[in-house]
């Protein structure tokens, strides 16, 4: 069975982000994919030093929750990264992720999983796509394979709207586009991984 990770890089637990990344994750269930949650919010990460070492040892020199979370991501067919609008960009905590990814580029560990985005903002044109672009250009240098939500929206990936805590549950924008990707990204990663 093929494992997709869902990675929420919301700084708050129970945040609207996780809402999405869950039902994306829920999706790609029913379409036969096994699933786990990495909840960047209780995750302990330190901001990448540029120090080097992993160019030389393939493996982080800071000793945190990203050796575990490097790992899970090595074994993994598919990934879902979600993320809020940060000034039309991802959260801090999801760009300390993505810099502390390093080690996994050193040999294209990530190359031909299958991965997708989801954003949530606070209005419907607030910064959704852009966000979702970030994260489309970090799983791009990851060599990864982009799916986006596909048929019937066909856009580029989960993206929902929520003003408050818990309004994206009410979204039904959000919550289709989430689920579309969900699907999009176990159906292709059990059909290049058919013996899995």
């Amino acid at each position: 069975m093929v494992k997709i990770i869902g990675i929420i890089g919301s700084p708050r637990k129970g945040s609207n982000t996780e809402i999405y990344v869950k039902k994306a994750l829920e999706s790609a269930e029913n379409a036969g994919a096994d699933t786990e949650i990495i909840n960047l919010a209780t995750a302990e990460i330190e901001p990448c030093i540029a120090c080097n070492i992993c160019k030389n040892t393939g493996e982080c020199a800071i000793y945190d929750d990203m050796r575990e979370i490097n790992d899970k991501l090595r074994e993994a067919q598919g990934i879902i990264i979600g993320s809020p609008v940060y000034f039309g960009n991802v959260t801090s905590q999801l760009k300390m992720f993505m810099d502390r990814s390093r080690p996994l580029r050193i040999d294209f560990k990530l190359k031909n999983k299958v991965a997708g985005a989801i954003s949530v903002g606070a209005s419907r044109n607030g910064g959704q796509e852009t966000t979702l672009s970030a994260i489309h250009q970090f799983l791009l240098i990851q060599d990864t394979i982009i799916v986006g939500d596909g048929d019937p929206l066909g856009h580029y990936g989960g993206a929902g709207v929520s003003g408050a805590a818990g309004d994206a549950a009410e979204d039904d924008v959000g919550l289709e586009t989430s689920a579309n990707l969900g699907k999009r990204v176990a159906e292709l990663a059990l059909r290049l991984n058919p013996d899995s």
